[in-house]
């Protein structure tokens, strides 16, 4: 097993490029005996998977023993409070992720808030490989994000309590939600066309949406709309106004106000500290 200076290896990335993963922070932690943490997450989840020893997750009330070649996951907008063993403390790689697409996904494999245990049936090294080499590379963000596609495929294909059943109609309807968001962006979509689109009613389609996803329409709709933003900031020299026109905004001010509200400063202020810190020589890898 590859081997991090310290206790505890932590790295904030907020890789937010893809379409469905988002990866936020990742990590290594070999606990203490008896090492507790309490954790609440809104609109994220966390991965943690064993590499050694044990320890207890409690997730609403209810208690759930962990051991090694296993995970568990801390849904989102959960409180989860988690213990390694007195005798035999775990060590484990965590991944702070979001994303449309992540919920699904990890029901695909049989993992969600009822169920947050992850058991492989075959053995674990190959997630585990990929988990390190993650963390190796976080300074990479495509990379970093392939490796997660991969440990889901992994999860996906080698899970003990995989859901077998085929896809349902509302997995489908969400999945068309957001293939019309991601052609539509650059028009003034409203939920209605949506909706219609889907020949689903607003309110009922919004709801099927949020609980599949964790985002509203609105906040799926603003999300994609801002990344795409990001990336014309930084990859072309267009103005704020022709990148506004091209992420579904009629106006720059309309626009600025939004991407504000959203990434935390001004699309001008954004291009010039981002490429700024472009720039700037990166760390020593791990």
């Amino acid at each position: 097993m590859p081997k991090f200076k310290g206790w505890d290896f932590c790295k904030f990335v907020n890789y937010e490029n893809s379409d469905d993963i988002f990866l936020y922070e990742l990590g290594t932690c070999a606990c203490d005996p008896g090492y507790s943490y309490e954790h609440y997450t809104v609109n994220r989840c966390i991965l943690h998977f064993i590499i050694k020893g044990k320890g207890c997750l409690v997730l609403d009330g209810h208690k759930y023993m962990v051991q090694e070649h296993q995970a568990f996951l801390i849904p989102e907008n959960a409180r989860a409070f988690y213990q390694a063993d007195e005798q035999d403390p775990w060590e484990y790689v965590w991944f702070h992720i979001g994303g449309p697409k992540v919920t699904s996904i990890l029901k695909e494999a049989g993992i969600d808030y009822d169920n947050p245990i992850f058991t492989p049936l075959a053995c674990a090294k190959e997630i585990e490989d990929l988990a390190f080499d993650t963390l190796h590379n976080y300074e990479r963000q495509y990379y970093c994000i392939g490796n997660i596609y991969k440990i889901f495929d992994y999860m996906v294909a080698n899970s003990k309590d995989k859901v077998e059943n085929t896809i349902s109609s509302s997995l489908l309807y969400v999945k068309k939600v957001i293939s019309f968001i991601q052609l539509k962006y650059p028009d003034p979509i409203k939920i209605e066309s949506i909706a219609y689109a889907c020949g689903l009613n607003r309110s009922y389609l919004t709801r099927l949406f949020k609980e599949a996803t964790g985002y509203s329409l609105q906040e799926y709709l603003l999300i994609y709309r801002m990344k795409v933003a990001t990336k014309l900031l930084l990859d072309t020299d267009l103005p704020v106004q022709v990148i506004a026109g091209k992420v579904g905004y009629s106006d720059a001010f309309t626009f600025t106000k939004a991407f504000k509200r959203h990434i935390g400063r001004s699309p001008s202020d954004y291009r010039r500290l981002e490429k700024k810190n472009q720039d700037r020589p990166s760390e020593n890898s791990i």
